[in-house]
């Protein structure tokens, strides 16, 4: 009994270290954050089903998709949006078909560091400009909060983050986000900038709203290529959590497995309206702090999700928290996002002065960063999936030609 007693409070811990990045995607993009808690919390334990119980991760909203789910919000809505996420989730079972047949290097050869890193970079700074409109109290373009104290509020909050992610202790550097929103909350408070009656007038109790996902193939051909990146990314995270265990999780329970349970996690939440979830760097970071890797504790922090999307006056909270907020920790964040994608390509050696390489950089940044868009007929691509093909196609087309001083 205290066994499992010890194993909740874990699992509770694991939430809470979670917890910040999750919600923050909902609060970015429209969406509602009490379908990311019950969306992380359902996929984590479909994806514990599918892999019998042997991976100690959780899956959460992810980051990559939230330029995508901006940009789709804005063309096709809601409905749209959602079904273009539900067919997001069909990319990894793809992926994990490739790997189960072909093996882990026929990926590699697909995405190459070369076709990953600036995808990535895309992914972050595509959103830059909405990270500045939020910090500066503007919203669709519209000054919708008095700019000084605006500026003052987001400033506040990116500081504060940025001190915890660098002179944090190792628990607090886990959560930075989480306490910099809390300290940008209780000065918009001091500031009188928050409206705390609908917290007030929230039950504490309420059944979180369900969006049904509306047929849209246009959409759906926009988010596709916009899961090859998380794909990844969901790769690195059971490597990571590989070396932390000990465990050859590539091995047992498989990488196909593992990619096939977070596909059918982001195709979940689609159905809900919720945003894509993905593995979280942060919680095996604390698993490997706190040296306690037992499954069954991302089993209770995915119910302990599931109870808290239910739970009214804190959605309340949520949705409280003023625009400057969110915009001073997205500053760090979206270029955090930009700065992986140029250490994938560090990592790797990539060598820019290859033609091939500087050639494919160049032409994905540009293309990304200036929201190109391509119509064929009725349909149009843009942004990250826009990128991620031109990547892909110029990586097999362009032949290994080095550069000759």
């Amino acid at each position: 009994m205290f066994q499992s007693f010890k194993t909740a409070v874990a699992g509770a811990q694991i939430l809470f270290v979670a917890f910040g990045a999750m919600v923050l995607v909902p609060l970015l993009t429209g969406l509602n954050p009490a379908m990311a808690l019950l969306g992380a919390g359902i996929g984590t334990l479909l994806f514990q089903a599918l892999t019998g119980r042997k991976v100690p991760i959780f899956l959460g909203s992810s980051f990559a998709f939230i330029a995508p789910i901006i940009y789709a919000m804005q063309e096709w809505g809601m409905g749209g949006t959602m079904f273009g996420l539900f067919a997001a989730g069909f990319m990894y079972f793809v992926f994990a078909a490739l790997i189960k047949y072909f093996g882990l290097p026929m990926v590699s050869r697909l995405l190459p560091p070369v076709v990953i890193g600036p995808v990535i970079m895309v992914i972050g700074l595509s959103v830059a400009v909405v990270a500045s409109s939020m910090a500066m109290g503007q919203a669709g373009g519209n000054q919708v909060l008095d700019y000084t104290h605006s500026l003052l509020l987001s400033g506040f909050t990116f500081a504060v983050t940025v001190m915890v992610a660098v002179f944090g202790s190792k628990m607090m550097k886990l959560v930075p986000i989480l306490i910099g929103v809390a300290a940008g909350y209780l000065m918009a408070l001091a500031m009188g900038m928050v409206d705390t009656a609908p917290i007030a007038a929230a039950p504490w109790f309420a059944v979180p709203h369900f969006h049904s996902p509306q047929v849209n193939w246009q959409a759906a051909l926009f988010m596709l290529p916009v899961a090859i990146a998380p794909a990844i990314e969901h790769i690195g995270g059971i490597m990571a959590i590989g070396k932390v265990t000990g465990k050859d999780y590539a091995a047992e329970p498989g990488l196909h497995r593992t990619l096939a349970g977070d596909g059918l996690g982001v195709c979940v939440a689609g159905l809900i309206g919720g945003p894509p979830v993905t593995t979280y760097g942060e919680v095996t970071g604390a698993v490997m702090l706190t040296k306690n890797s037992n499954p069954a504790i991302m089993t209770w922090a995915a119910i302990f999700a599931i109870c808290m999307a239910f739970f009214g006056k804190f959605n309340a909270f949520l949705a409280s928290i003023p625009l400057p907020v969110m915009g001073g920790v997205m500053i760090l964040l979206f270029g955090t996002i930009a700065s992986l994608g140029l250490k994938t390509l560090i990592d790797a050696q990539v060598n820019l002065m290859q033609p091939k390489n500087l050639v494919i950089v160049s032409s994905v940044l540009t293309v990304g960063v200036g929201g190109m868009e391509m119509k064929l007929g009725s349909f149009s691509f843009a942004g990250v999936g826009l990128c991620a093909l031109l990547a892909i196609l110029l990586s097999l087309l362009l032949p290994d030609v080095r550069h000759d001083d």
